[in-house]
């Protein structure tokens, strides 16, 4: 008598191995593939982000010495540095640390937001392919193979999408060099930012997709702080970000009561 063998996809092996994946957000995030690369888009919001984002990581990763003094004015300022982008989507950050020649990794739950990725690295001109890979995993999956390879780990956008956040946060830093950085951008857990990201952003301006974010799931910097700081991680930078919708531009504040940046160092063991 014969046995049936039944295979699960990438994704369902994902879903089953690993409860700090929410599989509905994975799949809310998923519905907007085809529009994830318009910077007009439902998603106009993010690609506005990278005028923060990519600075913060390049500037901090100056300033923590990582980069080679050689290169700073340089276009090429990030070269040769290991990159981890964990939850990267279709790649909107992702690409534009790869075009500073820094050797990226993006990963993501989804395999239909890294097709997209793909897809869409493979009509830049301006990307050399070995400075940019792309995989669907965890940061369980991918920490496990990986252990302390990379010089920097970015989540920016990530967190408030993730149920256990002590879980997450310690597989990325298991990552993570020691000496290495850590990038986050996130939101806060706050009346102003279920008005802003919740009310205003999904309901009222539909900025972004109705469901995308749960307030349930935000964290305050200090929070966040107190479970870097239990692994031996050292937040040098805090700052907030307000975006203006109607220009749809970011700039830099010191009100953290909505949106904000975390820069924090893994301490190198004695």
């Amino acid at each position: 008598m014969g046995t049936s063998r039944s295979f699960s996809s990438p994704s369902e092996t994902i879903r089953t191995q690993y409860s700090n994946v929410d599989q509905r957000e994975v799949e809310n995030l998923s519905k907007q593939s085809s529009e994830w690369w318009d910077p007009q888009g439902p998603l106009r919001g993010l690609h506005a982000m990278n005028s923060l984002r990519v600075p913060l990581i390049r500037d901090g990763l100056i300033a923590t010495g990582a980069v080679d003094k050689s290169l700073i004015q340089k276009p090429n300022v990030l070269e040769s540095l290991n990159i981890l982008e964990v939850g990267c989507g279709g790649g909107i950050l992702t690409e534009a640390l790869a075009k500073l020649h820094s050797n990226v990794v993006g990963i993501d739950p989804s395999e239909k937001l890294i097709s997209v990725a793909k897809e869409h690295a493979k009509d830049s001109a301006s990307l050399r392919p070995e400075h940019l890979q792309y995989h669907v995993e965890t940061i369980e999956q991918h920490a496990a193979k990986h252990a302390e390879r990379y010089d920097a780990v970015v989540v920016s956008e990530v967190l408030e999408h993730v149920n256990d956040k002590v879980a997450f946060v310690e597989q990325c830093l298991a990552a993570l060099k020691p000496g290495g950085s850590m990038f986050l951008t996130t939101i806060n857990k706050t009346t102003p930012s279920w008005l802003g990201a919740i009310v205003a952003a999904e309901q009222i301006f539909h900025l972004v997709p109705e469901g995308t974010h749960d307030w349930d799931k935000f964290i305050s910097p200090l929070d966040l702080q107190r479970i870097l700081s239990s692994y031996n991680c050292t937040t040098i930078l805090v700052h907030g970000m307000f975006y203006q919708f109607w220009s749809n531009q970011w700039c830099w504040t010191k009100n953290t009561e909505i949106n904000y940046a975390l820069h924090a160092v893994k301490i190198k063991e004695q």
